[in-house]
């Protein structure tokens, strides 16, 4: 069988050609965006990838399958022609579930926030628990190397995006994977492209929440308004809770956490499960945890076996990974979308380095939500735990980030071009100081030329 994806260079697009590959299928491909980590992963597996949608003969000879991603429109050339020729296509989840998940215990991980992260722990204490789980991840998780892989045995961990599936279904991708266990880690409006307020969206979980079947479980965090508005529309499952900011009485939480989040003890209904000590850090990343192993848990795995898994837990790509140190500099890629991914990742990091280490955050403001102007208040206080702050404003950008960056009332500025701030940021950063890039796509590849230079 002969897959051509479309849009293959994407996170989820290029999980699926992972899987397809597993499968024995042909698969071959297109993007016009083309960046690591995916597109390493896509030339070690030896994929055909064409550039771009205009030319149509990457639809010859013809594919028994088309799979459209999200990022494709009417009006493409090759979407066009795959419309005239009436090629059988599908949509990347619905491709997903129907040939990886049918008849698997599928794992999700939703939420505006923490997804791949919260996926990426499920699916390494599954294997640290020697099932061996498949799954499909929006990301590299560094104890795989991989984004995406087939598995053995029933269970499969997939990170559930609200995002829509394809021009043709505007239905979000988690309402194809029929889950099992479901975390819903939180919800808070992003996507403003395709979702016109918080209500239509959380409308969209509402529906994931009618697909999980009685004995299943949804896994919550117990003071989040607007997921418990979703499950007070209806919830037909089982259902438990997790919060690492209370000593509550009842679901998982936490105590005796250390500042940064680095150390903390572990509660079921009241019961200590065990202490854990890793290297991750931030109180994003213990509600994090405490998800994981509640899913954990719904399949049968001994929260102490989940702790001692997380202890080894290496993280994920492009989520604070130090790139590297060079001349006493610290330098980190960090994939930020949303301010309050921004703001819980640089409380984190300051709660690591201690008030008396400088911290520069260089931001991207590229998630088309952000790109579109919501979020101008929240990206001002989003940056408070930086001490210098840079803002990089793409040509499509209209409202004025010079007035958000005056209203962090921190130093720095805002930049149009990526060799400018490079430029700036060379001359003025100092040893001991700890720069961490935060985009949610390629940045022009700042990240890896400032760490190159900063070596010369």
């Amino acid at each position: 069988m002969h897959v051509h994806i479309l849009g293959i260079c994407g996170t989820f697009m290029g999980g699926l050609a992972v899987l397809a590959s597993e499968l024995n299928q042909q698969v071959t491909g297109s993007d016009q965006n083309v960046y690591p980590p995916m597109s390493t992963q896509l030339n070690k597996l030896g994929i055909k990838i064409f550039q771009g949608y205009e030319d149509v003969t990457q639809l010859t000879p013809k594919p028994d399958c088309v799979v459209v991603g999200n990022v494709m429109r009417r009006g493409y050339p090759v979407i066009e022609s795959l419309l005239n020729q009436q090629l059988f296509m599908q949509s990347g989840p619905e491709w997903l579930a129907r040939y990886v998940l049918a008849d698997r215990h599928v794992l999700a991980v939703s939420g505006t926030h923490g997804k791949t992260t919260t996926s990426s722990m499920v699916a390494w204490i599954l294997e640290y628990a020697g099932l061996n789980p498949g799954f499909l991840i929006g990301g590299v998780p560094n104890n795989f190397g991989i984004s995406a892989r087939l598995g053995q045995g029933p269970y499969f961990v997939v990170e559930a995006d609200e995002y829509d599936s394809a021009f043709f279904d505007k239905r979000s991708k988690f309402i194809h994977y029929r889950p099992k266990t479901l975390i819903i880690n939180n919800i808070e409006f992003d996507h403003a492209d395709i979702f016109a307020n918080l209500a239509a969206i959380q409308l969209q979980f509402h529906h994931l929440v009618r697909t999980v079947p009685g004995e299943g479980l949804i896994i919550s965090p117990e003071t989040d308004h607007n997921v418990h508005e979703v499950l007070q529309k209806g919830c037909w499952s089982k259902q438990i809770t997790f919060n690492a900011d209370s000593a509550s009485q009842t679901g998982w939480t936490v105590r005796h956490q250390s500042a940064d989040g680095s150390t903390f003890d572990v509660y079921l209904n009241n019961t200590l499960q065990g202490t854990l000590k890793w290297s991750l850090i931030g109180q994003h990343n213990v509600q994090n945890a405490l998800a994981a192993i509640a899913a954990a848990a719904h399949i049968g795995i001994d929260p102490k076996v989940s702790l001692q898994a997380l202890s080894a837990f290496q993280g994920v790509k492009r989520r604070l990974e130090v790139r590297g140190v060079e001349r006493g500099i610290t330098v980190y890629d960090d994939f930020a979308h949303h301010p309050t991914a921004i703001s819980t990742t640089l409380a984190g990091l300051r709660a690591k380095v201690g008030q008396s280490s400088k911290i520069i955050a260089v931001v991207d403001i590229r998630s088309n939500t952000m790109r579109m102007g919501h979020h101008q208040a929240e990206l001002a206080t989003s940056v408070q735990a930086a001490d210098d702050v840079y803002f990089f404003q793409s040509p499509d950008i209209s409202w004025d980030v010079e007035a958000v960056w005056r209203n962090s009332q921190k130093p720095g500025g805002v930049f149009q071009d990526t060799q400018s701030l490079l430029n700036l940021l060379l001359k003025q950063v100092d040893s001991k100081e700890h720069v961490i890039f935060m985009s949610n796509g390629g940045f022009n590849g700042i990240q890896t030329t400032f760490l190159e230079q900063l070596k010369t």
